[in-house]
């Protein structure tokens, strides 16, 4: 293709099979977008409302609800869109906005992780100094770097990313990411800044991974010496521990198949492959944390019987003549 850098629109090639079966994907993604939402925002609305969930622990996970709900948005409305249209276009802007969208919401899963970690670290291997560190400032700071430390650096990645001069229009994929805008630059573009941004992104990553690391080796360390500790691990640190993994495993997964994977796959399992990141950890993270911390099993229980409650008494009433 001639030099097109001056480029306005992008197009989407990576729904070529999937109108196929478009009818039944529109319905499962809103369906799973609405499923997202509901178990996303519920969390969040307890932890808020509970004052008794009012603790670091409980705030990093609303965190990582509302990260979810920005990520998962950045995408499912534009996919559902282009579901229904037969022209799979962005604007240029938005491919970019798109871009940052999605590499922040993985980074930002990544060190809100990391902060929860360093919480459950603190509370377990240093109880006696928790209250006194884990205060209100120091809360808020945790939280702060949690967010702007991704938003900072993927900012300066698509700026870097703007400035290139671009050969193409089409990306195989059914979203935009930073990485594959690169891929579309003309042979004699300057991408020696992009590859330094991408290995400056990639120790950042490691060092939160391996940070991760060293926080669960203290944290095991310490909670094999008392049944205390040990059940306190499995209540709050198994899930996150789980979290954890599933980010590590998708994450990985994902960046080396974006970069070294094959092409021969078809395009369908090359989207699914591409989208792990937006489809296990928004849904997996509300569930086990819901499920497994006692809290908050508690409280939507309480809520539930609560509801039960209500009905049974509107139906008693109604039955008295």
């Amino acid at each position: 293709m001639d030099n097109v850098s001056i480029v306005r629109i992008f197009i989407l090639s990576g729904f070529n099979e999937t109108m196929n079966y478009r009818v039944p994907l529109l319905l499962t993604t809103l369906l799973y977008y609405c499923v997202i939402l509901f178990f996303n925002i519920s969390l969040v609305l307890l932890i808020v409302l509970d004052e008794s969930l009012h603790e670091p622990m409980y705030i990093f996970l609303s965190s990582l609800c509302i990260n979810a709900l920005y990520g998962t948005t950045g995408f499912y409305p534009k996919f559902l869109s282009d579901l229904l249209s037969s022209s799979h276009r962005i604007s240029y802007e938005g491919c970019l906005l798109q871009g940052f969208v999605m590499y922040s919401f993985a980074c930002c899963d990544l060190s809100i992780l990391t902060v929860m970690a360093f919480d459950r670290y603190m509370a377990i291997c240093r109880p006696l100094h928790y209250h006194s560190f884990m205060t209100k400032r120091r809360l808020s700071q945790l939280v702060c770097f949690s967010w702007l430390t991704p938003f900072c650096v993927f900012a300066i990645n698509v700026l870097l990313t703007a400035r290139l001069k671009l050969c193409g229009i089409k990306i195989q994929r059914v979203l935009c990411l930073n990485w594959l805008i690169v891929k579309l630059a003309c042979p004699e573009a300057d991408t020696f800044s992009n590859n330094i941004s991408a290995y400056v992104i990639l120790v950042i990553i490691v060092s939160h991974w391996l940070f991760i690391i060293w926080t669960y080796l203290y944290l095991i360390k310490t909670c094999v010496r008392s049944r205390e500790d040990r059940v306190k691990f499995m209540q709050t640190c198994v899930p996150h521990l789980t979290s954890v993994i599933i980010n590590f495993t998708v994450m990985v997964f994902d960046s080396m198949y974006l970069r070294f994977g094959s092409r021969d796959l078809s395009q369908s399992l090359q989207n699914f492959i591409t989208l792990e990141f937006l489809i296990i950890p928004p849904v997996m993270n509300p569930l086990m944390y819901g499920f497994k911390l006692t809290k908050i099993r508690n409280r939507i229980l309480k809520l539930y019987k609560l509801k039960i409650s209500e009905r049974y008494e509107r139906a008693i009433i109604h039955e008295i003549p």
